[in-house]
């Protein structure tokens, strides 16, 4: 696969993006509060987008500048299968120079600025040009 650099969508293909506008408009309430902390360049003055299309995959958010993905997940990712699947999305995301963030519903929802600082040091240790 090639790196990541400056194409935003790496080649998604139009149903992605239709599924990532579905997915817009069916936001999780833990995707929506921590939705309120990254747009309009509200964290780190950094620019994140939500339910972003990449490759065959739709990223929860992305920041194209720190090529960082943040994934919320539900329950079901609990389920071997399902992390199976992750993990084998992950790999993937990575071998296009992108790093996955993943935080589960309950923790955005019941430790938000925990979220946050843990986002923090990741962006303060990248470094990527």
């Amino acid at each position: 696969m090639v790196k990541f650099k400056n194409n935003l969508h790496a080649g998604a293909h139009s149903q992605v993006f239709e599924n990532a506008k579905q997915l817009r408009l069916n936001q999780t309430n833990a995707e929506d509060v921590l939705w309120q902390y990254l747009r309009a360049r509200r964290f780190e003055n950094l620019k994140f987008r939500r339910q972003h299309p990449i490759h065959s995959y739709v990223a929860d958010f992305y920041c194209h500048e720190k090529r960082l993905i943040i994934e919320v997940d539900g329950g079901y990712h609990n389920k071997i299968e399902q992390k199976r699947r992750d993990e084998s999305r992950t790999s993937e995301l990575e071998k296009l120079g992108l790093q996955v963030v993943r935080f589960s519903n309950a923790k955005v929802i019941e430790n938000i600025e925990g979220c946050l600082s843990e986002l923090r040091d990741i962006i303060k240790n990248d470094t990527s040009p």
